[in-house]
């Protein structure tokens, strides 16, 4: 265990944070999520919820300042409803570690799955919400 950094971030987890480049995507995928079928590249995170794994991720991650939308999150499908509550948790981890940061965009289901497939990783975790599935876009880490 290091000190300062969340139990929640496994080894793996800190590797691939680290080795993303800026403009890297990672995707924390909820537990209905097809990770393994639409990239080569996937972490477990089994059993833990996205907004607390944001809140551990986040301290550590620059987002990307240079486009308009760092955050996104798959828009429901005709008929279905986003969790409010669920958003809500999300935006709370995003605005304790990067205030101001710009809306989260949502993009249509197989959008998000196509952006998925680029992506430097997808991080399968055991959130059971309906489209809890949220990609973060690194950015610049600037020197303190």
């Amino acid at each position: 265990m290091l000190k300062g950094i969340s139990p929640l971030l496994s080894p793996d987890l800190l590797s691939v944070l680290c080795r993303m480049g800026h403009g890297d995507e990672i995707v924390l995928a909820d537990a209905h999520f097809p990770g393994e079928s639409v990239n080569g590249r996937v972490l477990r995170a089994d059993g833990l919820r996205i907004a607390p794994l944001l809140d551990a991720i986040l301290p550590l991650f620059e987002l990307d300042s240079y486009v308009p939308h760092p955050v996104f999150m798959m828009a429901p499908v005709d008929g279905d409803r986003l969790d409010e509550e669920l958003l809500k948790s999300y935006r709370a981890a995003i605005e304790a570690h990067a205030p101001g940061a710009p809306a989260t965009e949502f993009i249509e289901r197989f959008a998000f799955y196509d952006r998925t497939k680029s992506a430097f990783a997808v991080l399968m975790t055991g959130e059971t919400a309906q489209y809890g599935n949220i990609i973060l876009k690194k950015g610049v880490t600037r020197r303190a």
